[in-house]
């Protein structure tokens, strides 16, 4: 029997097919990361409609939306708020800052130094932000969707360690095929400039939520995640492997991506499936392999064939 987050993963696209053609693994990993906590790192070149893709998506989902526009003079206080002085009411008041809201666009965030980014660390970890000694809480649900652009190289800056782990999800916005771009043409000559989606209800994210945290991941699935967590740190093409954090995401993560997919039980092409975007970004390959021309991608396909896929025994067996 399908799952209501499978039947809502389908209208989530026929809407969001309104006004943007193609990207259907886009919608899933951003309803995947919503319903599991998580934050999506978004590459693509410009023009390819991150921007208008993270805003339908939040305006068919029922969320909040505001857009961060990162540059090199942006401040961290511009993302968190600040606290200024109310003449009238002679006492300092806080002035929210757009971090408050359900789905933030950090746009081209590599644009901005260490320090602003860093802004958002507690944020995507803890929900809230501190401002001068007080704390907080941003709206739930929150999630940030931060986009790079691959081409640029001047003028940005690499994204830390720590930043990285963060995001649950890597997802990459390439060109579309040649019929894809031909339909987004014929779509934009019938409807000009006009923007047809219309908002799914504000039930959808508690349902996401509830199945997610309802969906059974047994016993022999812990082991798999786990057999794959350790052996990005025994490889000898990498020399900083993922993070406890890491398997702990990508737990939740396969569990978004089972109910997605109709199931209210995790199997390892689930977990397969999730790793192939949570994994690549948070390893570091040595030297010798990115000389080789050994990419975080391919050596995350070499684990997955090496690690011994552990299949759910019992109940969850026979119903596979």
């Amino acid at each position: 029997m399908a799952t209501a987050s499978q039947e809502i993963y389908g209208r989530v696209k026929a809407e969001v097919g309104k006004v943007i053609i193609g990207y259907e693994d886009i919608i899933e990993d951003f309803l995947v990361c919503l319903s599991a906590g998580g934050h999506i790192l978004l590459e693509g070149v410009p023009g390819i409609a991150k921007t208008t893709l993270a805003k339908v998506l939040s305006d068919v989902v029922g969320l909040s939306f505001k857009r961060i526009q990162f540059t090199q003079d942006l401040l961290p206080a511009d993302i968190t708020g600040h606290y200024y002085y109310n003449q009238k009411l002679q006492e300092f008041q806080f002035r929210k800052g757009p971090i408050f809201a359900n789905v933030v666009l950090a746009d081209e965030i590599n644009r901005s130094p260490t320090k602003t980014q860093s802004a958002l660390l507690e944020a995507m970890e803890e929900k809230q932000v501190t401002v001068e000694g007080t704390t907080f809480r941003l709206e739930e649900p929150f999630l940030v969707m931060a986009t790079i652009n691959p081409v640029e190289h001047e003028g940005v800056y690499t994204l830390p360690e720590a930043q990285l782990d963060r995001f649950m999800v890597k997802s990459v916005m390439d060109y579309l095929p040649g019929s894809d771009e031909l339909k987004l043409l014929a779509l934009k000559n019938r409807d000009w400039r006009v923007q047809k989606h219309r908002p799914l209800g504000e039930d959808i994210y508690p349902v996401l939520l509830k199945e997610t945290r309802s969906c059974r991941a047994d016993a022999a699935i812990l082991t798999y995640i786990r057999d794959i967590i350790h052996a990005t740190r025994t490889d000898s093409k990498i020399i900083l492997g993922a993070s406890p954090r890491a398997g702990e995401q990508v737990l939740y993560a396969s569990k978004a991506a089972a109910v997605i997919a109709g199931r209210e039980y995790v199997i390892p092409d689930d977990v397969k499936k999730v790793v192939r975007k949570m994994v690549p970004h948070r390893i570091t390959i040595s030297m010798d392999s990115e000389l080789d021309g050994i990419s975080s991608k391919r050596v995350v396909e070499e684990l997955l064939s090496r690690v011994e896929v552990v299949r759910p025994r019992g109940e969850l067996d026979r119903r596979t």
